[in-house]
């Protein structure tokens, strides 16, 4: 992947995540805060607890931070997956979410 291509999936996925949490804050009690500072979005609870997205320019990855743990993604044609086997950024994001408000949410690209 070039890094042009990185940073058209990678810009894409960052606006998907800014869309779903709007999106679910519209269908849900969640009172999400997201703030984007360039190539990073934090996603602040009302329960003070944060996650973090952000690029990782020079190794063409999305990183992702957690209450649980850091996530780091590549995309592999398809979809952005965990370097470590641990699934797909959306599907984890969404258990991330959940598990930090406490209600059943849900990310989609």
């Amino acid at each position: 992947m070039t890094d042009l291509e990185y940073l058209d999936r990678a810009e894409a996925l960052l606006r998907s995540v800014e869309s779903a949490c709007d999106r679910i804050n519209d269908e849900t009690e969640a009172d999400l805060d997201s703030q984007r500072v360039g190539g990073m979005i934090t996603i602040s609870f009302s329960n003070g607890s944060q996650i973090v997205v952000n690029l990782q320019k020079p190794l063409h990855e999305v990183w992702l931070a957690a209450r649980a743990g850091g996530f780091h993604y590549r995309f592999d044609g398809q979809q952005w997956v965990d370097t470590k086997g641990q699934g797909e950024f959306f599907d984890n994001l969404s258990r991330q979410a959940a598990a930090q408000a406490g209600l059943p949410l849900a990310f989609r690209p």
